[in-house]
């Protein structure tokens, strides 16, 4: 029985890491979900809060959506980019 070589144990490891680094994509959108009916429970205890429940509730989106962010752009780089291989 061979072993593998290593640049395919890279190739695999590499596919491994970008499908734990879309998994933030769970997390964010979670988070972002709690968000949203929290600011709704808050509007509708006092509607006059609105446009400052939104304007806060939109900017910690806005921080959260970073986290999927960075986590699809390291995935497209370990399955595109092909790290440590000549």
């Amino acid at each position: 029985m061979n072993g593998i070589d290593g640049q395919s144990f890279i190739y695999g490891m590499s596919a491994l890491g970008a499908a734990l680094a879309t998994l933030s994509g769970i997390g964010t959108g979670m988070g972002q979900g709690y968000a949203a009916g929290q600011a709704a429970m808050a509007v509708a205890r006092q509607p006059e809060s609105q446009g400052d429940v939104m304007k806060v509730m939109i900017l910690g989106m806005a921080i959260s959506e970073t986290v999927a962010i960075y986590g699809l752009i390291v995935a497209m780089l370990l399955l595109f980019v092909k790290p440590f291989t000549s």
